[in-house]
């Protein structure tokens, strides 16, 4: 499964290249605005900044919600750097914009997907990846893991080529769950990346070794 951070801050984005174990990025309006990273022309080239450090995916979300706007600015951001798909929210307009940019040879990452459905057709329409949310999900007594299993179960069923990503991942079990369900992509905070560490026998277990090697050298 590759790794996605999903964040706009660059200190995480490096910290998570340096650990090497980053696939890409994802971001989004919110996330840009988290950073204070205000107006149009300062989130494009903060985009390419993103770009400069990863080798992967740098997913940049339109902001039109219109097929004519999206198309537009979806053009510009791909053009901004090789490694931007351009992230399309998953509406009637979207997933016709997504059937348009598959056209042109854009990659697309179809946001906001709560539903099989809505997974459905944005594969039908070409997407390069399709996000469904998880703890968005949960947050209202869905099941966000079961979402990402059904649709990586259907794609499989119909070889769609469509990657699953699976977002608004909340916590290291969140990303451990995706994995058992077959998930293409996670993308993640950098405190849930950090968190598979995490083991008490792993501390445990280097304590004793190094209080062994302390006892014979000293």
């Amino acid at each position: 499964m590759k790794f996605f951070i999903d964040t706009a801050n660059l200190e995480q984005i490096q910290e998570a290249y340096d650990l090497g174990v980053l696939d890409g990025v994802t971001t989004n309006p919110s996330l840009m605005a988290k950073e204070g990273i205000k107006g149009v022309q300062n989130q494009r080239e903060h985009y390419v900044k993103i770009c400069k450090i990863v080798d992967g995916d740098v997913s940049a979300e339109v902001i039109a919600t219109d097929y004519e706007g999206m198309i537009r600015e979806g053009e510009e951001l791909a053009a901004l750097d090789p490694h931007i798909v351009v992230k399309v929210p998953c509406i009637a307009d979207g997933i016709k914009a997504i059937k348009y940019f598959t056209e042109k040879g854009i990659r697309t990452n179809c946001t906001l997907v709560f539903s099989v459905g809505q997974a459905l057709l944005a594969a039908k329409a070409g997407a390069t990846y399709v996000s469904p949310f998880i703890g968005r999900l949960d947050d209202i007594c869905g099941n966000g893991v079961r979402l990402v299993g059904d649709i990586v179960r259907m794609y499989r069923t119909y070889d769609y080529k469509t990657q699953v990503l699976a977002a608004s991942i909340r916590n290291t079990k969140h990303i451990i769950d995706c994995v058992e369900v077959g998930a293409d992509v996670a993308t993640c905070p950098l405190g849930a990346i950090k968190g598979l560490l995490n083991h008490p026998l792993t501390d445990a277990g280097l304590k004793k070794f190094l209080e062994d090697y302390r006892k014979v050298n000293g």
